[in-house]
Formats: structure tokens, C-alpha cells, sequence
């Protein structure tokens, strides 16, 4: 088997190879749609690089980590793993995603984390959906500038799917899942002292995910007054958690446990940072950022997303799972594209899709869960946005 496993390898390769060279020397790199597009692609990853890596990815990266090192495994498998009660472990993740409300790449770290730890896949995806799609503020921008009642559809949508997709990919996948939790050699082991209590374990956890949320509070127009207290004081606020991460690390942590914690959080970064970035490029390639044009000209889904045809909200719940979307983006986004005609079935069916899913994390979760999982999620989240853009746009005319 050995000799034919390496055989396979070249092949692959060649394969690769002979892609690429068709790629550059079929495409007319000297046009000025694809060389704009291109010059769009670049811009979009040094937005992406500038906005969210620094205070969004690197704290995930070290959550992901921290999860990987000193949580309990068995503790996980408890709440979270396949056999654990449905409630409690939908209910943790569900609630989870929701505090953290992060965009579909920064929460790729911590789904990671807790899943190679043990969740089962249930749990874990319903936390990898709504951690993006459970904006509280988010929803409040979207009431407020696309209406009440697309606001509350959507709302109610993303909690509904969480557990929902959460449970049907339990089912699907229920046999390999619990096999995959009873191979202990399925996870990566660090062993600490457990020296330390529940209650430093969980300080520890929170003020890592203090910072990273009220580091990332973002202003909207329109937001509560206790809303825009809260992000004119979050460097404060955020500055609060890193002095007791600080305390938690000196006091309650040896040597050794830390160089199990950078290295952990290293090698996060080294399996997802490549494939964000990649998929970023290809996204900006071929969608571009709001207001820029990549290949695919804008009018083209203005024109496929009109009315609320099946087709229509089939093409709007996929063009929102290969967007990109940062946090808070996707309201503005959708303004001007019901602006140009889009129908209310799709609008409802893009911001429950686009949110959870883009072609950067899916590249990230098919490194984790393999093809078929992460087709069946994919499959999952545009096939049941679809059947919400469809009922929404027959109720609301």
C-alpha cells in the first residue's frame, strides 16, 4: 500500500501543476476586469490583515489554545460530546457563539479548539453557527435600518438553525462522531498539573474572551445609549481583562503549562492562518469588498437575487456562503442591494447564510472536518436559508 499511497502524491501534484499553468495561460491578466479584480483581491486581504487579524484572530488564536491545554477533556465530552444531553450541550453552545458574536473567520479558533478537545460535531457547529449569526447588534442594526419585521425573521432564523443544523449533523453523523470520541488518539493531549480550581480555570477563560470581545465592540448608527457607553469605554473595559489574564498567568500557571500554551496557540495559527488568507484573496477575486468590484460584476446578483423565486433565494443564500463578511458589514451590504431589487425572500436568505459561512472559513473547516461534513454543513445552512427566503418572501409580499 505504502508504494501506491506515494505514487498518489506526484500525481496530485501534477495535477496541481497542470491547473496552474492552464490558469496563467488562459487567463487575460492584461484586461482591465481581471486585472482590477486582482488588484481587489490584494486590497481585500490587507483590509482583512488590518482590521481583523491583530484583535480578532490573534485573541481567538490564544482562546483555541487555552482550550486545548487546560480544559478537561472529559469535562467537555460531558457537556459537549456526542452523548451529552442535548439541552445542556445545545444550550452552551448556542449561548456561547451568541456572547461571542464574531465574524465567520475569528470564530474558526475557538470551534477548533473545542471540537479536537471533544465536542461532538453537533455541538461544535451549532457553536461554529452562531457565534456569527447570533449578533445581538447586528439585529438591532438590521431592524433599524431594513425594518422590524426582516429584523425578527432573522432573529429568529439564526436560533432556530443553530440547533437545528447542530442536531441534524448529530444525526447524520452520529456513528463516526462517537467512534471519534472514544479513540483517544483522535486528539491532541496536553496534560497539565490540575493544580488549579473550576473557578481560576474559568476566570482565566473569561478575561481571554473579555478581550477579545470588547476589544472588537463595534459603533452602529442607531445604537442604545448603554451600546455606545459600552464602545467608547471598551479599550478600558478590555485593558480590565488583560490585568487579570496578567494575574491569572503569573499566579496560577508554571512555566511548562505556558510553553504548552504558545506552542497550542502556535500551531492554530499555523493550520488556519494560510487558509483564511487564501480564501480572503479568492473571495476578493471574485466578489470583491463592498462598493468594489471583483470578476463577478455587482448587477449580476442584483439580477439573480431579484423577486422570490426558489432560484432566487437558492442564488442569495450561496452568493452570502462564499462572501465575505465582517462583522456588521452585511446590513449596509444588504441596503444597497434591496436598493437595486433584491426581493425579500432572498435579503432574509443571504444574512442567514452570509454571516455563518464564507469561502475563508469553509477552507478552514474542511481542513478540520474533512469534504463530506463540510458539505453536509454547507449544504445544511444554504439549503435551510433557502426554505426561510422562500416562506419569508410569501409572507411578506
Amino acid at each position: 500500500m505504502a508504494p501506491i499511497a506515494q505514487a498518489a502524491r506526484p500525481g496530485r501534484t501534477l495535477v496541481a501543476l497542470a491547473g496552474a499553468f492552464l490558469f496563467f495561460y488562459l487567463v487575460p491578466f492584461e484586461t482591465a476586469a481581471v486585472s482590477g479584480a486582482l488588484l481587489e483581491a490584494f486590497a481585500m486581504l490587507a483590509e482583512y490583515a488590518r482590521d481583523h487579524v491583530l484583535l480578532c484572530l490573534v485573541p481567538a488564536f490564544f482562546v483555541a489554545g487555552a482550550i486545548m491545554v487546560f480544559l478537561n477533556q472529559q469535562s467537555v465530552i460531558r457537556y459537549l460530546g456526542p452523548e451529552a444531553n442535548r439541552g445542556v450541550a445545545y444550550g452552551v453552545a448556542a449561548i456561547s457563539g451568541t456572547i461571542l458574536a464574531v465574524c465567520s473567520c475569528t470564530v474558526l479558533p475557538i470551534f477548533k479548539g473545542i471540537y479536537k478537545k471533544g465536542a461532538g460535531i453537533g455541538p461544535a457547529v451549532s457553536f461554529l453557527y452562531s457565534g456569527p449569526a447570533i449578533n445581538i447588534l447586528a439585529i438591532i442594526l438590521t431592524v433599524k435600518v431594513l425594518g422590524l419585521q426582516l429584523g425578527v425573521a432573522r432573529a429568529v432564523g439564526a436560533i432556530l438553525f443553530a440547533v437545528a443544523i447542530g442536531l441534524l449533523m448529530q444525526v447524520i453523523f452520529r456513528r463516526t462522531d462517537a467512534e471519534r470520541v472514544t479513540n483517544a488518539a483522535m486528539f491532541t493531549s496536553y496534560e497539565g498539573d490540575n493544580r488549579r480550581s473550576l473557578g481560576q480555570t474559568a476566570t482565566f477563560m473569561a478575561s481571554m474572551i473579555g478581550i477579545l470581545v470588547f476589544v472588537n465592540w463595534a459603533p452602529a448608527s442607531g445604537a442604545s445609549a448603554a451600546w455606545e457607553a459600552v464602545y467608547r469605554a471598551k479599550y478600558a473595559i478590555a485593558t480590565v481583562f488583560a490585568l487579570v489574564l496578567v494575574y491569572a498567568i503569573v499566579r496560577w500557571f508554571s512555566r511548562s503549562e505556558l510553553r504548552d500554551w504558545t506552542r497550542a496557540t502556535r500551531d492554530f495559527a499555523i493550520q488556519i492562518m494560510p487558509l483564511l488568507f487564501a480564501g480572503v484573496l479568492v473571495a476578493g477575486f471574485l466578489l470583491g469588498r463592498p462598493g468594489h468590484a471583483g470578476i463577478v460584476p455587482e448587477r449580476w446578483v442584483a439580477t439573480l437575487v431579484g423577486g422570490n423565486s426558489l432560484g432566487a433565494n437558492f442564488a442569495a443564500a450561496l452568493a452570502g456562503a462564499l462572501m465575505y463578511f465582517a462583522t456588521l458589514t452585511e446590513v449596509p451590504i444588504m441596503q444597497g442591494l434591496i436598493g437595486a431589487g433584491m426581493g425579500n425572500g432572498p435579503a432574509l436568505s443571504l444574512l442567514l447564510a452570509g454571516p455563518s459561512l464564507s469561502l475563508p472559513s469553509i477552507l478552514v473547516i474542511h481542513g478540520e472536518l474533512g469534504f463530506q461534513k463540510t458539505a453536509v454543513y454547507i449544504a445544511l445552512v444554504v439549503g435551510l436559508s433557502t426554505l426561510a427566503g422562500v416562506a419569508y418572501g410569501t409572507f411578506a409580499g
